[in-house]
């Protein structure tokens, strides 16, 4: 089964509304039953220093959230974008999904930065989604950035179902090796035989690229680092498997973490 995709950057700012014309521009040629990843922190603003959120008005975003999914509907696309959450009285990671149809879908980071330990929640919850394309449903993973270093929870998707992974990500760390992130990335695509649609903040100290991975680890489509831009190509979920996770030793695996349990 076929799906369009597209993945888009820009730079990332703390004014919402500028986010926001920015999302609007960038998706203005998008096409309908397409889906569209947009980089974690898209309509918030994200950053190292998350001092900014004691300025950042829960109403504001909320309405902004509203106009996302609108524009959602209004192109008839699948959307998926990251922000900074506000829900009773704590802030959290958020990747949300805004469906054609109005219906929306939030995922919370369960893997928390250094930076956001203290100051926003970590998700609960490690759940497949499942949208309605044209040509049939297809099953998501999504995660968000630092948990590209937890390969145990993108094969805990595939295990439930993902055919494919969303990964949003605000990676623009000089200190960082560079081409470190995006070896991870192809590994999460080939060694789970999953699609992995990565999108991150344009930035020219991007170390993540924004790109689109095959289940055998090969970049399909990939952006320039600092460009505000929209990558698209077409994948097939057909091409996604479970020869590799079928393969696994489950039996030396559950005795290993007894015996470790048991000392």
């Amino acid at each position: 089964m076929k799906a369009s995709i597209a993945i888009a950057q820009f730079p990332i700012t703390w004014d919402i509304e500028q986010n926001l014309a920015a999302i609007t521009s960038l998706l203005a040629d998008v096409q309908p039953d397409e889906i569209v990843v947009l980089p974690e922190g898209a309509l918030s603003g994200y950053g190292a220093d998350l001092s900014a959120l004691e300025r950042l008005p829960p109403s504001a975003l909320a309405h902004a959230m509203d106009r996302v999914a609108e524009l959602a509907q209004r192109r008839a696309i699948h959307l998926f974008c990251g922000t900074l959450l506000f829900e009773r009285g704590a802030w959290s990671n958020a990747a949300l999904y805004f469906s054609p149809d109005g219906t929306r879908w939030t995922y919370r980071k369960i893997n928390l930065a250094m930076n956001e330990r203290g100051q926003l929640d970590a998700g609960s919850e490690l759940s497949t989604l499942t949208i309605h394309l044209a040509s049939g449903p297809i099953t998501l993973g999504v995660q968000i950035c630092r948990e590209i270093r937890f390969p145990e929870q993108w094969q805990h998707l595939a295990d439930r179902g993902a055919q494919a992974f969303i990964y949003l990500t605000h990676a623009a760390n000089p200190s960082e090796p560079a081409g470190v992130w995006r070896s991870h990335l192809i590994s999460r695509a080939a060694e789970n035989q999953r699609f992995v649609l990565a999108a991150n903040v344009a930035d020219p100290h991007q170390h993540c690229p924004s790109m689109v991975i095959s289940p055998r680890g090969e970049v399909l489509a990939q952006a320039n680092s600092g460009e505000s831009t929209v990558i698209r190509t077409t994948i097939d979920l057909d091409e996604s498997a479970n020869w590799y996770l079928g393969q696994r030793r489950r039996d030396l695996l559950k005795t290993s973490y007894q015996d470790r349990t048991n000392v």
